[in-house]
């Protein structure tokens, strides 16, 4: 791909067409090149990478104040997300556009910066994280690249801008970033410059946020590539990840047939147990239970309980069969075998209930529900043959 036919894309863009993008240029005198769009969307733009909703973040030379009159004076909805950075948001239509005022970092403490607005735009793009981010698009969309950045983002090479050490010290989550831009857009290939400050800062990590940690790693472990950049990042001691969980991811990767965040995060569970994931990362209460059922429903598959993992976890199949063949070895025979059997199971509903049992004298309690559970377990074991007659004629007198 040339940078001319990468330029006539952005030029053409439909999200740059769109009336709601242009009434917030129109908004922030985008056509006297004083707001342009700039980071994510232009780049993968460029790299005519599909986005089904794209974000659009604008830079402009306006102050937090005076994007938000202009908003207020028009009608435009305006939300401070970020005024300490700068930042707020701006809602046109099924638009909704981050604004950050050019700024010029004084100090820096960590993720922590007392700032200085401006109207610099090449000190405004210095201050940035990557070269392949700091390329702006204007109104009409003639790209405005003040650091050359369109050279790395076609050639997939992620590199600090600057001094990666001072880039890094600006902000630490900047290591996150590194790897999983290095996955999701170099191919695996890390800088070196960029790989030798993050190994540096390995042990100047433990202030961020476990929130904030937990996602980037979500959105790392969603790419379709990514065992190579976690033995890389244990290997500069990134992550603590032991040894076989690595060589699981790995092999996960070689042979699932589409890797997923859930059957990675199935795998994690596996080797550092719920509670230190949940704890080094974050992880939502619903990220966590489908993550346990998978490795359920995978653990079930290795003991062949096959009819089982189909009806207690029918939403999570697909991943937990890959997940039981890295976790158990299988050969790709194997797991089609696997496979085919799920498939061809259909999995009705379990015909008893709480009040049939109660019905023949069980009280409720624990031994109700035991015993459904032990009728429940023969159901499955029959291949769901057993009726609900054949069920009730089983039950043992409480």
């Amino acid at each position: 791909m040339t940078p001319e036919t990468a330029i006539a894309r952005l030029k053409s863009a439909e999200w740059l067409q769109r009336p709601e993008t242009q009434q917030v240029f129109a908004l922030l005198d985008g056509h006297r090149r004083r707001t342009r769009a700039v980071g994510g969307i232009v780049r993968d733009t460029l790299l005519d990478r599909w986005r089904e909703r794209p974000e659009i973040d604008f830079a402009t030379e306006l102050t937090p104040d005076e994007v938000t009159k202009r908003a207020q004076k028009n009608h435009v909805p305006v939300y401070p997300t970020g005024i300490e950075h700068g930042t707020v948001t701006l809602r046109v239509g099924d638009l909704v556009a981050e604004v950050t005022t050019l700024r010029e970092d004084v100090e820096t403490y960590g993720r922590h910066a007392r700032v200085r607005f401006g109207k610099d735009w090449h000190r405004d793009a210095g201050r940035r994280d990557f070269t392949l981010n700091a390329l702006y698009a204007e109104a009409d969309g003639t790209l405005f690249d003040p650091l050359g950045g369109i050279d790395d983002c076609l050639s997939g090479v992620v590199r600090f801008i600057g001094d990666a050490d001072q880039r890094i010290a600006e902000d630490r989550l900047r290591v996150f970033r590194f790897f999983r831009f290095s996955a999701s857009h170099g191919q695996e290939r890390f800088d070196p410059a960029g790989l030798a400050a993050a190994a540096r800062a390995h042990d100047q990590l433990d202030e961020l946020s476990a929130e904030r940690v937990g996602q980037e790693m979500r959105r790392m472990l969603a790419l379709p590539k990514v065992a190579q950049t976690v033995s890389v990042m244990t290997g500069a001691q990134i992550l603590h990840f032991p040894a076989p969980l690595v060589l699981a991811l790995e092999t996960y990767e070689r042979h699932a047939h589409k890797a997923t965040l859930m059957a990675r995060l199935a795998l994690l569970v596996d080797a550092l147990g719920a509670d230190t994931l949940q704890a080094r990362w974050r992880l939502s209460n619903d990220d966590r239970k489908a993550a346990e059922h998978t490795l359920a429903a995978a653990r079930l598959c290795i003991d062949f309980h096959i009819n089982e993992a189909a009806y207690r976890y029918p939403a999570t199949l697909s991943d937990a069969v890959d997940v039981a063949s890295t976790l158990a070895g299988w050969t790709e025979a194997g797991r089609a075998a696997v496979t085919q059997r799920l498939e061809g199971i259909e999995v009705p509903r379990f015909p008893l209930g709480g009040n049939d049992l109660i019905q023949r004298g069980i009280q409720p309690g624990p031994a109700l529900g035991a015993e459904l559970e032990r009728l429940e377990k023969e159901w499955i074991a029959s291949d769901f043959r057993l009726g609900r007659m054949d069920l009730l004629a089983m039950v043992r007198p409480g």
